[in-house]
């Protein structure tokens, strides 16, 4: 079966596979089958660093379960033996494959943490997308959470309706019923209005900082558009001109795909990587970094596009692209930053690093801004996956194990934490794992340094823009 993804980074020699490490340590024999896709599988050697309860990313399903079957390790050897026919003639729709990926939540920890750099996040998509060939399609609970990107704008519609979901629980349990969604799960609103429409201009801010690009993803534009807010407010503050990237579509933001590539549809992920790249590949041309606010979203231009086999202007984004606390903390290495910060009512932030940032060494970036508001105390919990993985929080049959994951070490820190510390999550779902758990709501670090500038900031909550922004 040929590869949807591109796995051609992992082809070299037979001694190093263009990685500089090989098979003599491993458990048993690299598939035989599969091109790239085989020798990545084949990057695991069986060292068991996965089966670790020590502190870190990595696996959290192993360390909820604490069984090897739900392990970086059994899922590497159960695709091993898929691609060596182990499995029957079509391993790749088998329950034995689809029962070992189950638990992944793609938190990318065995990318970072793994000595051999298993990236178990893009092997279960590309696992994905060979069960739903010449099988079936996928099942519609798995279509919707992939097309979400497509199907919010209509949703934002429908707030009233939504809003019965968590009131009447009758609903809630007939959308598990029908869908899957678990019934004990709250369902975030859409916005009564998407940041980018209500912000008419492309360009804001006096520019003797310099010029960047804001890369608004779909969460921060149509879910939480107060964050994408004081985003912009932050930067311009900081004398910086931004442009915001905007698709050449009407009414089709821009997407990175992520939603598309977890489930499995990489055609679609690979026709939303094109739209986005097209539209940012003239800021990149200028050298203008691209910054972005949601983890998962901004880092796939830099990890799973060099997988999408879209061509030399992968490499030229990622090179400009990066999260806010990336580009504010480079600034402060060079003596850039210049902004007004001052003292917040709050003297203490209690800070959950999503799985993405860890995965790409993203926390210290974190702390040095966060270090730069005067008074702030910024201390940092010490865990692996919040449990949500994107959609699988939300799926009825995950929403246990997704739990766990969280009270493990996050849940039990955050209602720890006194009633006068703010909790900071810069993941979408990191922060509604909190709510849901722990009843406590959570800030992006954007909207931290928004109250930490002499600019009103909007309650976490809002479900509209101010013209604040309209500068």
């Amino acid at each position: 079966m040929d590869s949807h993804l591109d796995w051609s980074a992992y082809e070299g020699s037979d001694d190093n596979f263009g990685f500089g490490f090989g098979f003599g340590e491993s458990s048993s024999p690299p598939p035989t089958a599969g091109d790239g896709f085989a020798k990545a599988v084949g990057v695991c050697a069986g060292k068991r660093h996965c089966l670790s309860l020590d502190p870190g990313v990595m696996c959290p399903s192993f360390r909820v379960t604490q069984d090897e079957r739900h392990s970086t390790r059994h899922r590497a050897e159960t695709l091993a033996a898929a691609l060596d026919g182990r499995l029957g003639e079509r391993p790749f729709a088998g329950d034995e494959l689809a029962a070992a990926l189950d638990l992944c939540v793609g938190c990318k920890g065995c990318k970072r943490e793994c000595p051999n750099g298993v990236d178990m996040a893009l092997l279960k998509a590309e696992a994905r997308a060979r069960r739903w060939t010449g099988t079936t399609v996928p099942p519609l609970r798995e279509r919707l959470f992939a097309r979400l990107p497509r199907l919010v704008p209509a949703l934002s519609k429908w707030r009233g309706l939504l809003r019965l979901r968590d009131r009447l629980p009758g609903i809630a349990w007939l959308g598990e019923a029908v869908l899957g969604l678990s019934a004990r799960r709250t369902i975030p609103l859409p916005a009564k209005q998407s940041f980018l429409s209500a912000v008419s201009a492309d360009r804001f801010g006096e520019g003797s900082a310099g010029e960047v690009v804001l890369l608004v993803d779909t969460f921060s534009n149509h879910f939480h558009p107060e964050i994408a807010r004081a985003a912009l407010d932050v930067l311009v503050a900081g004398g910086y001109r931004v442009h915001l990237a905007r698709s050449s579509v009407p009414g089709r933001p821009l997407c990175c795909g992520r939603s598309y590539l977890s489930g499995g549809l990489v055609e679609d992920a690979r026709e939303e990587a094109r739209r986005t790249l097209e539209a940012l590949l003239p800021y990149a041309a200028r050298g203008l970094p691209v910054i972005g606010l949601e983890p998962s979203c901004l880092l796939m231009l830099r990890d799973e596009y060099h997988a999408l086999g879209l061509g030399g202007a992968v490499a030229q984004v990622a090179s400009v692209a990066m999260l806010l606390e990336e580009f504010l903390a480079r600034e402060i290495d060079g003596g850039r930053l210049n902004l007004p910060l001052k003292a917040m009512d709050a003297s203490e932030v209690l800070v959950h690093g999503h799985c993405h940032q860890k995965a790409f060494g993203l926390m210290p970036a974190m702390r040095k801004v966060l270090d730069r508001v005067p008074g702030l105390k910024a201390d940092f919990i010490e865990s692996s996956c919040c449990g949500m993985g994107g959609s699988f929080g939300y799926e009825a049959e995950h929403h246990d194990i997704s739990m766990a994951m969280a009270e493990l070490d996050l849940l039990p820190a955050v209602r720890g934490a006194p009633a006068g510390v703010v909790i900071v999550a810069n993941g979408t779902s990191c922060r509604q794992q909190i709510m849901d758990g722990a009843q406590r709501p959570a800030l992006h670090m954007a909207q931290i340094l928004h109250r930490a500038l002499s600019i009103r900031a909007e309650p976490a909550d809002a479900n509209g823009v101010e013209s604040a922004i309209e500068r």
